[in-house]
């Protein structure tokens, strides 16, 4: 699992973005090498997701921080941890037996906008 900065850049991310992006290509190379042997390698890139390290953070620091950073999502809300696992789960699933090397950002529409 990785964050979204490795699809979205974000100032004064650099190292976490180069560091995310770099596992997103081992993902796709690994994707590339196990496809044969019939095993899918993928990437979740969760977004701002509810009770995290994250979340705890920004609702400790200044007032209306945590409300700034949710106002730029899109869908206007946190993930919820479930949310993540659900998408988990079903890449693990027979239903998503034919995807490999696949980027799945779960993150209320942020990389997108």
């Amino acid at each position: 699992m990785k964050g979204v900065g490795a699809l979205k850049a974000i100032a004064g991310f650099g190292p976490y973005a180069a560091s995310n992006s770099g596992l997103i290509a081992l993902t796709k190379t690994a994707a590339l090498e196990c496809a044969s042997s019939g095993i899918g390698v993928n990437v979740i890139c969760p977004g701002l997701t509810a009770r995290t390290q994250l979340s705890d953070n920004l609702a400790a620091a200044e007032p209306g921080a945590k409300e700034s950073l949710v106002q730029v999502v899109p869908m206007k809300r946190m993930g919820e941890p479930e949310e993540v696992a659900q998408a988990v789960l079903w890449l693990c699933s027979d239903a998503a037996s034919f995807i490999t090397g696949h980027i799945m950002p779960i993150d209320g529409g942020l990389t997108a906008s």
